[in-house]
This record gives C-alpha cells, structure tokens and sequence, in this order.
C-alpha cells in the first residue's frame, strides 16, 4: 500500500517510535506559534529551561486575544512575549497584524512542515498541506528548546469530497457536515486528511476554514495536500518559492473514510450548545437574532469578507440587529479598504473590530440577556460568549450576512447574488509589524510586569494519593468551563494565583473555596472532558487548588496532556457505570501509587462507601516518568541534574 499524506509526513519527522496506529512517537517541530493568551506561560516555561536561543527553524509570537486595554496588565505582557521573542530568536507579530492563524497562513506556512502551537486552532495551516498541532504551552516551549514533541501515531480518515458547492453553500457547511456525522468526541486519536476531485474547487482560505474548525472533532489535526490551488495562493503571497507539491499516493492506506457530496450540501448551522448540533439553516428560519458577528480565525479571510461585503452593498442592516465583523489581518483589512468593500460593509451599518479574535473569545460584544447571536466562529460552548443566557449559532459569513440584512435566521441559497472577485492575483504585502529578534540577543533584557506570577509547580509523587471528591461534573466538559476566558480574567492568564477564583465558576462557584479548604483532591467527570481550547491554564488552576488527580469517562487529547505535564493524574473508568457511584465529597485513596502507575490499571478505594473500583491509565512510559516526577519541567530539571552527575 502507498502512503497517506500525513505518514509521509511523519515519517520525516519521526525522532523516536514506531509508525504504527497507537503507538507513542516523537516527531521534530520545524515551526511554532503562540498568542499572547497562552504564550506569556509558555515563555515563561521557556526561560525555566535556560536556553539562549530557539533550536526551530523559525518560532513566531502573536498578540491578537488580549487587545483590550483596560489596565496595565495586557499592555505589561505584550512587552514581556515582545522583548523574551526578542531575546530568544523568535519573530514578533505586534498586536493589531491580525490573528496568529490568519497570519501564520499568509507569512509563514509551509507545506511538508511541523508546526506546533499553544492554541487548539493551529491545524489551520493544515489548509496549505502542513501537519500543525496544538499543544500546552509547555509542549510547546519544549518544542522550541528542540525537544522532540509526544502523541500517539494517528488513525488518518480520509475524508472523500465530490462534486462541488452550490450556490451560497460554504467550505463552513463541509466542516459542519463533518461534526454532525462525528461529533466532538469523534476525532479522538485521528487526523484527518481531505481528497477527492471536489478540491479542485477549493481554495486555500476554504480549506482552511475546514482545517480550523477540525479542531472541534477533538481531532490531532486535519489537512489538505499541498497542491495547484495552493500554489496559487503562495504565488498571490509572493512566496512561491516556500511551496511544495505534497499528495498522498494513489494506492495510500487509510484507516477510515468519509464521502461528502458536495452537490447536495445545504447552508448548516451549529444551534446551542456545541459545534455537533448541527441542523439545516432551513430548519431554523424565523428565528429573529440579535447579534450577528462575522470573523474568528475560521472565517475572516479576504475572500469570506468579499462576500459579506457583496451582500451586504445596497442594504441595510436590519434595525433590530447588531452587526459586528473583524477581519483577520491587516492584509485583510487594507486590501478591502482599498478596492471598496470595506466602505460597503461600513455604509450597511457594520460595526469594524481590531484585526483580532475579538467576541470568538469573549474579549467584547458579548450579547444582550436571552440573545440569539449568529457568528461565524467555531465555538459556541455555553457561556463562552460571555452571556450565560445567549443562545450562540455558528454559520457560514453568507449565512450571516443574509440573515443581518433581514433580522432573522434565513437560508441563503434563496438569495439571489453572483460573487465577483473573489481571488486576487497579488495579495497586499507588508510585513512591518512583524519584528525580527536579534540576532544574539544576549544584550536584549527581557521586561516584566507585577502581573506576571511564577507558574505552579507539582511535587514529586508520593507513596499514595488521598482526597476528597470536591467536584463531580457530567460530559463534554470544555475547558471554558473548567477556566473561562472572558475580558475580565484574560488580563490575568500570566498569574494563576489569581485565575484559579474563578475555576469552574460558570458550574460551580464554590470550587476554589472547597478545594482549598480541602488541600485539593478529585474531579470527576464523563464524557470527553476538556475538550475546546489547548489552555493549559485548565490544568494549572487546579494544579494551584491541590487536584491531585481527574477521573473520568474520556479525555480531550490536548487538556489529558496538559494534565500529564502538571503533574495530574489523568484516569478513566474502566466499567462506566463506576461513574454513578461516586458522590461529591466521597474520601478516595490510592494506595501504592508509585507501583501501580507502571500497570495499565489503578485501584481506587471509596473510603466513604467502603468500595473499590477500577480506573485505566493510558499513558506512555514517559508520562509515567513525568507523573511521578510531578510533572514535565520537573521531569526535565531532573535529567539535566542526572546528566550533570
């Protein structure tokens, strides 16, 4: 059998391990990214590691969530990631040059290349035929020291694409269609990997669409081949000589596989709570909405904003509704201000955000009580908008810019509009904000402001691990949850100290003070715990309140890895029903833990109950090194100390 594009890939890549579905590999990073939501810690997990200099072949930092300056502390972090990236060989992306994966696609993608980033929306770059994953801030710090980066080798699905698109039917429908046949939860363990003759109708900022919104499958990442449609793209860039033709091979193994005929796609929409209730628009006409937000790094490309603006030229936005859009980057923005479409957006009555993520994120705009708020984002987790009562639906830009235009949710396809100029030959190039670091950095001093806290540390494993349930939560558990990320508390992601008061407050406001009143102890959990962003400030707030270990149905792959690299102790039910037995508050212990780590099992007694049951590990020979060490940057200090003795 031939090969896959993405074991192609790895294969190139592949430090340690064996290419074999499951198996633990390491594979090398060529390229990193980070935000300035994430990346402050990351830096700081960086200089604990006493480098000098990034050993990538390029590492770039970005500043597009914390953009609103309301005190000193997004201001005293920006110039923290601007000065250590100064200081460490990294390029700087200045707040106000867009959002790191729009960016990253235009400046720095690389077919056939590794990119790891501290956020869950770097497969992104998979849309030009690169293998790009999100990770933990810390994975990704090691990943710049030149570490080798950790997974299981994938199942690769391959996703069959036919025919073509019909009018007013998105690349946004393609990925909904996806999670509404795999769910959240499905992705787990996968990568997948698009092919078929309906590509050929794709372009580069559909398919990244696609591959940014992969993320929501709980997938390792999703990719395109790097092929003629992607040529175009990096000729347009000006960087045609990055590009590289990248396919799988005709007779290519693959694990699984999906068709979608394109021909009989319909508008989709994601209705609250998640990205998998997904329905046909048609289905859901009448609803009036409040709110209509259009960008996020699933759809603010100059094509999806030439769209909205075709639509939108000649019309009013309905008197009853807020129309709010963000384009992706600077290139973005100058190139519609330039030929016009941004003064027909304007002239609709559109409010103009930052080149930033904006309201994607909860940074602004969130809805009015009970709002119905239609966005073109990739999440719609509850509370994530920063209205408890909002309800969120996530479309395609066509879907919301029709539906602005008439005050309700309304099917596009009945819109009557032919698109013009869509696709340029030259993209508008100007890359002054991005800064180069020194060349040395070794006179560079690296400026800190009070909000910058010391990231909490694990200690080594004891003998056994005993505790008090001190929360019991059900599935499908996103990290928004576990810690939200709204205007107030992004200021604050460099110091835990004060994050961790508001831990789990969206389901359970009394966590912190139990937990601390109880020195820490147990969660429990279902279903796909932690899924959505890669924040490894889910797993340091805890770390902060004393959770000794997290025990539930299954685990997100990034959040289950930040848990490893805190020093948690990540377990699942072996018998599922287990689950119902267990109440808030039943005293847990684990006796011989040290020992029993080194099995693929662990006994948990219920002292409460005076019962027993049995939690599976899944874990590498690694992780349990890391656990037991309590965490990975003690697990690394630990080597550098044998080596030295």
């Amino acid at each position: 059998m031939g090969k896959n594009l993405v074991y192609k890939i790895l294969e190139k890549h592949l430090v340690e391990g064996e290419l074999v579905p499951g198996n633990s590999i390491g594979i090398k990073i060529d390229q990193t990214l980070t935000q300035d939501s994430t990346g402050t810690m990351a830096y700081l997990q960086l200089e604990a590691m006493d480098i000098d200099q990034v050993s990538t072949k390029r590492s770039v930092a970005f500043v597009d969530h914390n953009m609103l300056q309301q005190g000193f502390e997004n201001a005293d972090d920006h110039k923290y990631i601007q000065t250590v990236a100064d200081k460490h060989g990294i390029y700087f992306s200045r707040p106000g040059n867009g959002i790191c994966h729009q960016v990253f696609l235009e400046r720095f993608s690389v077919p056939g290349d590794t990119l790891l980033g501290s956020d869950s929306h770097t497969p992104t770059a998979g849309g030009v035929g690169m293998l790009a994953m999100g990770a933990g801030g810390l994975d990704v710090a090691l990943a710049m020291a030149g570490g080798a980066y950790y997974i299981n080798a994938p199942k690769v699905v391959k996703v069959n694409l036919k025919g073509k698109l019909n009018h007013m039917v998105a690349a946004k429908d393609i990925i909904l269609e996806v999670l509404r046949r795999v769910t959240v939860k499905g992705g787990v363990g996968r990568v997948f990997e698009y092919g078929g003759d309906g590509l050929k109708y794709l372009s580069v900022p559909q398919r990244a669409t696609i591959t940014n919104m992969g993320a929501e499958l709980g997938a390792t990442t999703s990719i395109f081949p790097s092929d003629e449609r992607t040529l175009e793209f990096f000729k347009a860039q000006g960087r045609e000589d990055e590009y590289l033709e990248l396919i799988a091979d005709e007779d290519a193994e693959y694990q699984e596989e999906i068709t979608i005929d394109l021909n009989e796609l319909k508008p989709l929409a994601a209705a609250p709570h998640s990205p998998d209730n997904v329905l046909e628009v048609e289905s859901l006409t009448d609803i009036k909405i409040d709110q209509v937000a259009i960008g996020s790094c699933t759809n603010s490309s100059y094509e999806d904003l030439m769209k909205v603006a075709q639509i939108l030229k000649g019309h009013k936005v309905h008197k009853d509704v807020s129309l709010v859009i963000a384009p992706g980057s600077r290139q973005v923005m100058t190139m519609i201000a330039r030929n016009g479409a941004l003064a027909d957006i304007i002239s609709a009555g559109a409010r103009i955000l930052e080149n930033s993520c904006g309201p994607c994120i909860g940074m602004g705009q969130s809805p009015g009580t009970d709002g119905v708020s239609l966005r073109t984002f990739n999440r719609n987790f509850y509370g994530r908008s920063g209205t408890l009562s909002a309800s969120v639906y996530l479309v395609s830009p066509e879907t919301a810019a029709v539906s602005a235009i008439y005050g309700k949710l309304t099917d596009p396809s009945t819109y009557d509009i032919e698109f013009e100029n869509l696709t340029v030959d030259e993209f508008f190039v100007d890359d002054s904000m991005i800064i180069k670091p020194s060349i040395t950095g070794s006179d560079v001093e690296v400026i800190r402001g009070p909000n910058i806290k010391p990231f909490p540390l694990s200690a080594k494993l004891k003998e056994s691990l005993e505790g008090k349930v001190i929360l019991k939560v059900k599935d499908n558990i996103t990290t928004d949850h576990i810690m939200p990320s709204n205007a107030k508390l992004l200021p604050f992601r460099s110091n835990i100290p004060y994050l961790s008061k508001f831990c789990f407050n969206t389901i359970d406001e009394y966590f912190p003070n139990r937990a601390l009143e109880n020195k820490g102890g147990f969660i429990v959990g279902g279903e796909n715990y932690g899924q959505g962003s890669s924040r490894e400030h889910a797993a340091l707030a805890p770390l902060y309140l004393g959770v000794k270990g997290v025990i539930v149905k299954s685990f997100a792959r990034i959040h289950k890895a930040n848990l490893i690299n805190s020093g948690i102790i990540p377990m699942e039910f072996t018998n599922l029903s287990d689950y119902d037995d267990i109440d808030m508050m039943d005293d847990l212990v684990i006796e011989d833990i040290i020992n029993q780590l080194d099995s693929s099992h662990l006994i948990i007694n219920n002292l409460t109950k005076g019962t027993s049951f049995e939690v599976k590990l899944d874990l590498s020979e690694k992780d349990v090194k890391v656990l037991k060490a309590g965490g990975k940057l003690n697990y690394m200090k630990s080597l550098v100390m044998n080596k030295a003795l």
